[in-house]
């Protein structure tokens, strides 16, 4: 296989605190994940989630450059990716610190995966304006490839106005950016200005998402296709990594043949990268069910 697998640190369990969210735990999931041959680790951001939402299906998440930090910390090679982080929830500087930060301290692992955001209610309880939200993610995409130059950076935003702010130390080089969501919108951002795309398996979860649906390897390859089109009519020659978060196509409910066939389809449409997140009643089963997925789809 020549898709690069990314294995879920799954510190949104906070039903098992002691197992899933603390400082050992994501140190040795980090650990088994890159002595079993993931390429990356990845953690979501919901900073303010909503309680009804979270009462019917959400999930909670640690702040993701926190989290990805410790696993900076206890591995050397693997890289680290935010899936996704919402910059809009942010002042632009304040997320380019945080980028920065992580990207110095890891010897530039991090991968950026960002979007426009879709939970309403975290928009309004961190007092961001929701309609806006796309226009903000491109004033942060904005603000993060000049400040991330070195050169001072003068810059009126929407909410604030920089006469010359200057970050250091540079990271050795700019994190990868991959644009998520499935929307024309999404699709466009990824291709004009990002080194990559991550749609997601929607598996009947679009309208809540506010976003297109996705729910088979057919609808992702007409999104793929419509990207590849769009690319062509704006001149863009640069290979765009494909992340995608297959849900339930490569669950544990399907047997190892299907899988394999479902990644080879994957592939075939373009995918570069895939988002695994194991089941596992505590850490142990979590690691176990990890290392059996690399032996079989990745090393193996």
């Amino acid at each position: 296989m020549t898709v690069s697998f990314s294995l879920e640190l799954p510190t949104q369990r906070v039903e098992a605190v002691e197992e899933f969210v603390t400082a050992d735990a994501i140190a040795d999931i980090a650990l088994a994940a890159e002595a079993s041959g993931f390429h990356a680790v990845h953690v979501t951001d919901h900073p303010a989630p909503d309680a009804k939402w979270l009462d019917h299906g959400g999930h909670h998440a640690l702040d993701p450059f926190v989290a990805l930090a410790f696993a900076a910390a206890t591995t050397t090679r693997i890289k680290l990716l935010t899936n996704v982080y919402i910059a809009a929830y942010r002042n632009p500087f304040l997320g380019a610190k945080s980028i920065q930060s992580l990207a110095v301290l890891s010897g530039g692992r991090l991968i950026l995966g960002t979007a426009a955001g879709y939970l309403k209610p975290e928009f309004k309880a961190l007092g961001v304006n929701f309609d806006n939200r796309g226009a903000l993610l491109d004033e942060a995409l904005d603000v993060l490839a000049k400040v991330l130059t070195g050169e001072d950076l003068a810059y009126d935003g929407t909410s604030f106005a920089a006469r010359g702010v200057r970050l250091r130390p540079i990271p050795p080089s700019p994190p990868p950016v991959w644009v998520g969501g499935n929307s024309k919108a999404a699709v466009r951002r990824a291709v004009s200005r990002a080194q990559g795309w991550a749609p997601f398996n929607t598996f009947g979860y679009a309208a809540a998402s506010r976003t297109a649906e996705i729910s088979t390897i057919d609808e992702l390859q007409l999104a793929i296709d419509w990207a590849k089109q769009y690319a062509a009519e704006i001149g863009r020659t640069a290979p765009l990594d494909i992340c995608f978060s297959a849900g339930n196509l490569l669950d544990d409910s399907k047997s190892p043949d299907e899988r394999h066939a479902t990644i080879a389809r994957l592939e075939q449409a373009g995918v570069t990268w895939l988002t695994i997140a194991p089941a596992g009643t505590d850490r142990a089963e979590l690691i176990d069910r990890s290392r059996a997925f690399a032996d079989e789809f990745i090393t193996g």
